[in-house]
């Protein structure tokens, strides 16, 4: 019994002990974006690595994501006579919901996990090391840049997604299925307010610095060799995809 109790408290001090170190390193990632000098290159750079290069799988995940839910929301709604309301149904759902949390979870996908291996690879080949020799403080030459990337990134792709979704369930409810396009677009923007815009684009920028601090202290405080570099990367995709969704219900929870 003792030592379970003990394994209990080892295990709690040490994520107490994890996420101090996080909020740490992310008040000094945030700190490093006003202290000059202000690395201009790197931050484009970086929002053509996270945002430019994400482009392609953003807009096909967003083409089907609303062509699923024109079908859906079609089968749905012809159920109650109410067709006419399709428009409605697919904004609401991408802009409010599925278009920031989708866009957050494709870029940790595709970008996050390969900015933790990217500075995974610089802690293991000890090139971080050699930054702090020189006196080049490795968090604002490193994470700063990448952290501000992502939260100019993920808003971009998520009003990208939105628009993208939106054409594709006009595409089969129109187009496909018959229903009337004005009364589409019409109900859309009956029911679409700039509230609904903002919380969605405010809930992407909220995620893109979730998955930007989370890759790069995965990455920064990476285990030695490969594995470590393996293990970082995995843990990095799992822990910011449930953070993403755990800060979408408290941001729903909070805006509604």
């Amino acid at each position: 019994m003792a030592s379970w109790v003990e394994t209990i408290g080892t295990r709690s001090l040490g994520a107490i002990r994890r996420m101090g170190r996080m909020a740490i390193f992310l008040q000094a990632a945030a700190a490093g974006l006003f202290v000059p000098p202000y690395r201009i290159r790197s931050i484009v750079k970086q929002v053509h690595f996270i945002g430019g290069k994400s482009l392609f799988v953003i807009v096909l995940t967003a083409a089907f994501t609303g062509m699923v839910l024109g079908l859906q929301g079609y089968y749905t709604l012809r159920k109650f006579g109410s067709e006419g309301l399709l428009g409605s149904a697919v904004a609401l759902s991408l802009i409010r919901e599925l278009g920031p949390v989708l866009t957050a979870l494709m870029v940790t996908g595709r970008a996050g996990s390969a900015l933790t291996a990217e500075i995974g690879i610089m802690r293991i080949g000890e090139q971080i090391d050699s930054l702090e020799s020189m006196g080049i403080d490795p968090v604002k030459f490193l994470v700063s840049p990448r952290l501000l990337g992502a939260v100019v990134s993920v808003p971009l792709l998520t009003a990208i997604f939105d628009v993208v979704g939106i054409l594709g369930g006009y595409a089969v409810g129109v187009a496909l299925l018959g229903v009337n396009g004005g009364i589409f677009f019409g109900q859309m923007e009956a029911s679409v307010s700039m509230q609904d815009v903002s919380n969605g684009l405010l809930k992407s920028l909220v995620f893109g610095w979730i998955l930007a601090w989370v890759c790069t202290f995965q990455g920064y405080f990476t285990g030695r060799g490969a594995e470590g570099v393996s293990r970082s990367t995995t843990s990095a995709v799992v822990l910011s995809s449930v953070l993403v969704l755990v800060g979408d219900y408290v941001l729903t929870s909070v805006l509604l």
